[in-house]
């Protein structure tokens, strides 16, 4: 069964697809068989990246029902024979915004997709798609740049996918989910509240849950002075969230991630030599090491 690495951010323009590009890449480079999955319904063009103009199919497909099964959506790139790209929808109103009876039927049919690792790029905000598909990963991160918004959209996006993540774990029980099912929570603390007053044990469950969310972050487009406080964005979110937050690995601002995108190739192909590319490599291996440490606490 593949291992699903979820891709996502708090908001738009951060370079969160052309990192997943890349490190697909990379991952495949490393001998793995990998899918990319394009899930960022509305808006997908993952496959432009790879100069990948025309696709023969798309993720309508699949939620059309034109197709029996992902893995016949899921087509090689030419770059590399391991690495194959799901390309996604958005074209029409339907597709842009998924019924929750196709989201579900999308998420339970990812893990039938014959690969080693399948990299999820998600759209980016904070709809319930978004949380949903980055809740599901195995391994998750979250990519921001330096700049002060995109760090607020960053924990606004951590904060309500712990909070949705404490939700879908009380889904099967009835006297829960019944209590906390019309309210809207602004922190997580008010879930674990509305939690412990229906049920004695469940704020303990809820907090169990809490503990086993611990996303990665990657910085984009660093630059001179312009850092994140990562030790105090990790207090923030353990005193207010209950959950941690670790550097998975920083990209520099470079003019060759701007080149490669408008000659719709990745940048490790295109400039292997550049600073992105290097940090893109250690990036790459970072996730593998991560993704291992999954797998060894799942068992």
């Amino acid at each position: 069964m593949a291992t699903i690495i979820s891709i996502a951010s708090g908001k738009g323009g951060v370079g969160k697809s052309v990192i997943a590009a890349n490190v697909a890449l990379l991952l495949a480079r490393c001998g793995n068989q990998v899918v990319l999955a394009d899930f960022d319904v509305g808006g997908a063009d993952a496959h432009l990246l790879f100069g990948f103009l025309h696709p023969q199919r798309t993720l309508s497909d699949f939620l059309a029902h034109r197709v029996a099964d992902l893995d016949h959506v899921a087509q090689v790139l030419p770059v590399d024979p391991r690495l194959r790209i799901i390309p996604g929808t958005g074209d029409t109103l339907a597709t842009a915004n998924l019924s929750f009876q196709k989201k579900r039927r999308l998420i339970g049919r990812l893990r039938d997709v014959r690969a080693d690792l399948i990299l999820v790029d998600i759209g980016a905000g904070t709809n319930y798609h978004a949380l949903d598909f980055f809740l599901m990963g195995d391994c998750q991160i979250a990519v921001a740049t330096p700049d002060p918004t995109s760090v607020l959209d960053l924990y606004r996006f951590i904060k309500l996918a712990a909070i949705r993540r404490v939700l879908s774990a009380f889904a099967a029980d009835g006297a829960v989910a019944e209590a906390i099912s019309d309210r809207d929570f602004s922190s997580v603390e008010e879930v674990l509240d509305a939690v412990g007053k229906t049920d004695q044990a469940g704020r303990a469950t809820a907090e169990r849950t809490l503990r086993g969310f611990e996303p990665c972050l990657v910085l984009n487009r660093v630059s001179g002075p312009g850092r994140v406080n990562v030790v105090q964005l990790r207090k923030l979110l353990k005193t207010y969230i209950g959950g941690d937050i670790s550097m998975l690995g920083e990209i520099p601002e470079d003019p060759a991630m701007d080149r490669a995108v408008k000659h719709c190739r990745p940048v490790v192909v295109s400039e292997s030599r550049s600073p992105a590319s290097g940090a893109l490599t250690a990036l790459a291996d970072a996730v593998l090491k991560r993704v291992g440490e999954r797998i060894e606490m799942r068992r």
